[in-house]
């Protein structure tokens, strides 16, 4: 005999909602080309680095709507000259759907960003292969760490928190 029970299998969701992901800024610097695009060159040295910074935004008809904007800098260089420069600035939009104030910093410096980061990267990857070089593989960058580095450690009960608003919601 069949079983009549519904299991609830449905994921629960985040106290977040993204409403927009963009770029808002986009440069490829390639100096030198087409010299650094020779073959038999040594692969170039590369420096990453990531900056944050987040806004709330004043909408009437969507409360708690913030902007994330995510700042990578992706440098290449061979014998301290440079090969290549990407920057990207990639926007966010989400609405933190009545979280607790505590737990604002956290979910826009960790949750978003980790959610966002897939985007960002193949932006970099794309913008590489587009400049004539091999896409850039960044590796996944453990967002926490850098809040706890930056901000010490959210608040104890946050991962409770958010599943009892997803739970809710």
């Amino acid at each position: 005999m069949a079983d009549t029970k519904k299991a609830s299998n449905a994921a629960p969701t985040m106290p977040v909602t993204f409403y927009a992901q963009y770029v808002r800024d986009l440069s490829f610097e390639n100096p030198k080309a087409p010299e650094t695009l020779r073959v038999g060159q040594t692969a170039p040295q590369m420096g990453i680095s990531l900056n944050m910074d987040s806004r709330k935004l004043g909408n009437p008809q969507i409360p708690d709507l913030h902007e994330v904007i995510m700042r990578l800098r992706a440098t290449a260089k061979r014998d301290e000259e440079t090969v290549f420069v990407v920057e990207i600035e990639y926007g966010i939009t989400v609405s933190l759907n009545g979280a607790p104030e505590e737990f604002h910093k956290p979910l826009l410096f960790i949750e978003v960003p980790k959610l966002a980061f897939p985007y960002i990267r193949k932006i970099l990857a794309d913008m590489a292969v587009n400049g004539g070089y091999p896409p850039i593989m960044l590796q996944p960058i453990d967002f926490y760490a850098m809040y706890v580095a930056k901000n010490g450690q959210p608040g104890k009960n946050m991962p409770q928190a958010v599943e009892q608003q997803a739970a809710a919601s």
